[in-house]
């Protein structure tokens, strides 16, 4: 199976034609007004699937499966809550405490409605039809019970081609995600009547995928002995996405960051992103006293980007420049070339205008790019942090077409990185 940038482009304008359809109908039913959240195009390993319910709260899910152009299963899955605060605006009876027949039977159509919206919206871009059965009522507090299953569902070390939307309901908390598990040969086939490059086999995309992994465990070795943290650093999935929809993701609150430029094989962008008090511990713990605004008190009082003074600037941007040496040089060693970066450069801003800039310059050549989600644990404490490593995609694609994939685990991801220069 071979993947361009062409078709999955097309796929991600399924999944968002899809979610269109799907919003609206749920407005129809419900007289809630609904908007599109982000969408993606994931590819995802089963742990991670997994590890997504790992909250310790019941869900609720209908599934369906598919015929026809694509094979398969698609599941809507909803929080307990937000499904019965769905069936209380259907069911004016509902007393919106279990589910019984009733409640099942609401929250079964109103899935079935969600489902078909996507399907349909995926058969309209496709111009094809694809079929669906009876929906099926699932609930439970783990992945196993709606997915176990299904043959089409991952192991925990594969990397499957998912599809996520999320649809919001305004001035109320209401929201699911949904899964698209397709069967690979019907996959296959379509993504090959859309390709219109020579694309990329899909277990290089695999080997992409653990050569990001690799580089990560380069980080956390090397932001442990920077800081003195037992710092670990987990790469949980590698998303395709529109450029515009990157901003819809991030945090409107002010973020503290360092964003590169890196040029070889592949080109593109690198961004570290913290929250103000995740990048203040981080500073605590490289130089003690850093980000003591100098009242005498433990506050910080300033709020602007004064508030991180040249000392505690210089140990974010030490800290960046490691972390991409990490990223980087574990790519350039897999793949056998060179990737060199820029020097650091230090970013305070409100959630958008961080990374505006980069979208901005990215969007001058690419609509789409791969990103990867990360989270970064230090001393058991999960860091609010995301990495965006963002490659431009013909240099991508050329990288990865040269790939010996037998060759990740064992290359060397040590990073060989310079001090970063704050004169």
């Amino acid at each position: 199976m071979k993947l361009d940038v062409n078709a999955l482009g097309t796929f991600y304008r399924m999944a968002r034609e899809g979610a269109g359809l799907a919003a609206g109908r749920l407005t129809h039913m419900t007289d809630v007004e609904t908007r599109v959240g982000v969408t993606k195009l994931n590819f995802m390993r089963g742990r991670e699937i997994r590890h997504d319910f790992e909250d310790s709260t019941e869900k609720i899910g209908v599934r369906v499966e598919l015929s026809g152009a694509i094979e398969g299963y698609s599941v809507v899955v909803f929080d307990r809550e937000n499904a019965l605060r769905i069936v209380e605006t259907i069911v004016s009876e509902s007393d919106a405490e279990e589910f019984d027949e009733m409640n099942k039977s609401a929250a079964t159509e109103v899935g079935n409605i969600m489902n078909n919206g996507f399907i349909d919206g995926w058969a309209d871009v496709l111009e094809t039809v694809i079929d669906v059965s009876t929906p099926e009522f699932v609930k439970g507090e783990s992945a196993d019970v709606f997915f176990s299953d299904l043959e089409e569902a991952p192991g925990d070390d594969d990397l499957a081609l998912l599809f996520q939307s999320h649809i919001e309901a305004v001035d109320t908390e209401v929201g699911f995600s949904h899964y698209l598990f397709p069967e690979r040969e019907s996959m296959s086939r379509v993504l090959e009547q859309l390709r219109t490059s020579g694309g990329i086999e899909y277990d290089k995309l695999e080997g992409f995928d653990r050569m990001a992994e690799r580089g990560a465990e380069e980080v956390a070795k090397t932001a442990t002995t920077l800081t003195g943290i037992d710092t670990s650093v987990e790469i949980r999935r590698l998303n395709f996405v529109s450029l515009e929809a990157i901003p819809e993701e991030v945090p409107d609150e002010r973020l503290v960051g360092v964003a590169f430029e890196f040029d070889g094989v592949p080109s593109g962008y690198l961004l570290f992103l913290f929250d103000e008090e995740s990048a203040r511990e981080i500073v605590d713990a490289m130089v003690p006293m850093a980000s003591d605004d100098g009242d005498g008190d433990d506050d910080d009082d300033a709020d602007g980007p004064e508030s991180f003074d040249e000392m505690g600037t210089s140990a974010i941007k030490e800290l960046g420049n490691i972390m991409a040496s990490g990223f980087l040089d574990g790519w350039a060693n897999v793949l056998d070339t060179t990737i060199d970066h820029s020097t650091p450069e230090f970013v305070h801003d409100i959630g958008t205008a961080a990374v505006d800039p980069v979208i901005v310059q990215l969007g001058e050549n690419q609509e789409f790019a791969f990103v990867f989600d990360t989270v970064i644990t230090a001393d058991g404490k999960e860091f609010d942090c995301e990495v965006y490593a963002i490659p431009d995609e013909d240099d991508l694609e050329r990288a990865l077409n040269d790939l010996e994939v037998d060759r990740i685990e064992d290359a060397p991801t040590t990073a060989d990185f310079q001090e970063v220069d704050n004169t």
